[in-house]
């Protein structure tokens, strides 16, 4: 009998997209944009009872000296589309889409974000991200971008702007006619009024309430201000804190920002991106697991990494030979679009340099431990036992994984993990209710 005490896991899977995760050299690897690979990947996290399915959103393809990033050739079709779809071939599954508050409009957002929990019966989720530079910005009517300290502003208005939509309308503001199939008026339509900083709207709402109330809202920042929007607004953070020590401490502040806001430990629900490395043995999982890494990091995929934090043309170094000797150009660079380099580049190499000299690493090498990191590696039940102990420390309520193959990169996950930690009374054996605050154990918005 499970301890009444032990918490249950949360998972949930995210298509893995443009970036060096996913293996495309690898025969196995599919399509990136053919609806069956959302499908195959999505039926799979269903099949496995998993929380939600997740997407990631780039407004405007990166770019590596001036020329579009080798990873992001692939394109993307935008999120909500694909959801939408998604949601008549699945049942269950919660559908979270990552969709921009820098460059959308509260009310075209909330209306689509409403129109999916319509379809899906109450499983529509929203990761609210910002955008931070004008190279992105130069896609949209506005151009520019915002200055930093006004990109959660932003956020956190464009938010409430949504939640006041959706609330315009009362749970029962309509109902069918039955003779004439018309709608009719039963509750109440309150006209919307929103004057703030960065919105000036009004009028009629025209989606009726979510079936939810509000859709899931996720937030995946890490900064001080996005620990704070989240501990404020959101329901699920995203999070890179995937080592156990680092996890507990993440934990441990967000959710003591909650009482400042009314809210209790358990209304905030703390998921990890992970990866995971199956095999018979720990010692057959690790020798797969390096071999991922290296299909990973190409020789080329490495030389792009570092020229993002050099800011310099690195094409005629060696991968497999030593650091750079030159130092960084800290004022010009060679990537557009990617946000991990607006990082202290000065720093982040002088740190290289020096775990470099104390591996001995060479510039592929580094990468590899940088920007190919595994999470769970071993077998079945040694996987299944690592990540109980995340959850029932306090190192996170569960994790979103990131498959290395698409489309069938979760199939050994949900047919050899997921099944262990049922038997361990941690996860569920089925879905307890039709919506995705059901499965998080979150109470509809009211």
């Amino acid at each position: 009998m499970t301890d009444p005490g032990t918490k249950q896991i949360h998972l949930a899977a995210h298509f893995p997209g443009v970036n060096n995760t996913t293996v495309w050299s690898d025969p196995r690897s599919g399509s990136q944009i053919d609806f069956d690979s959302f499908r195959h990947l999505a039926q799979t996290a269903e099949r496995g009872r998993f929380d939600f399915f997740f997407l990631a959103e780039g407004l405007r393809l990166r770019e590596m000296k001036g020329r579009i990033h080798d990873l992001d050739v692939v394109g993307r079709p935008e999120s909500l589309t694909v959801l939408s779809a998604l949601a008549a071939v699945t049942s269950h599954l919660g559908l979270a889409a990552t969709v921009n508050s820098t460059f959308n409009e509260p009310y075209e957002v909330a209306r689509r974000l409403a129109s999916l929990d319509h379809l899906s019966g109450g499983r529509a989720a929203w990761n609210v991200v910002t955008s931070f530079d004008a190279f992105t910005g130069e896609n949209f009517r506005r151009g520019g971008f915002l200055a930093e300290a006004d990109r959660y502003t932003r956020a956190a208005e464009f938010l409430q702007t949504a939640r006041e939509l959706w609330d315009t309308w009362a749970a029962d503001a309509v109902a069918a006619d039955a003779a004439s199939g018309a709608f009719v008026r039963e509750g109440g339509i309150t006209p919307f009024r929103h004057q703030g900083q960065h919105f000036d709207i009004s009028g009629r709402f025209n989606t009726p309430r979510p079936p939810q109330g509000h859709p899931v809202i996720i937030q995946a920042g890490d900064s001080d201000e996005g620990r704070e929007f989240a501990a404020s607004a959101a329901d699920v953070i995203f999070s890179r804190h995937s080592k156990l020590e680092e996890g507990r401490a993440f934990y441990a502040d967000v959710k003591r920002r909650l009482a400042a806001y009314g809210r209790r430990h358990e209304d905030l629900k703390i998921l990890p991106a992970v990866t995971y490395v199956l095999g018979d043995t720990d010692a057959e999982a690790h020798e797969r697991a390096a071999e991922i890494r290296r299909a990973q990091v190409s020789p080329q995929t490495a030389i792009s990494f570092i020229e993002g934090y050099w800011g310099r043309d690195l094409s005629g170094y060696d991968p497999d030979g030593p650091l750079p000797d030159i130092e960084p150009d800290l004022e010009e660079g060679v990537s557009k679009g990617r946000a991990q380099f607006r990082r202290d580049r000065g720093a982040v190499v002088a740190k290289w340099r020096a775990l470099a000299a104390e591996k001995n690493l060479s510039i592929r090498e580094l990468v590899i431990e940088l920007a190919a990191p595994q999470t769970f590696i071993g077998t079945p039940r040694a996987v299944a036992d690592e990540i109980d102990t995340f959850v029932q420390t306090d190192a996170a309520d569960g994790f979103i994984f990131v498959p290395h193959l698409t489309p069938t990169g979760l199939d050994d996950l949900v047919d050899k993990v997921v099944p262990l930690l049922q038997e361990k009374g941690v996860f569920r054996a089925d879905y307890s209710g039709p919506t995705l605050r059901d499965h998080l154990g979150l109470a509809p918005h009211a």
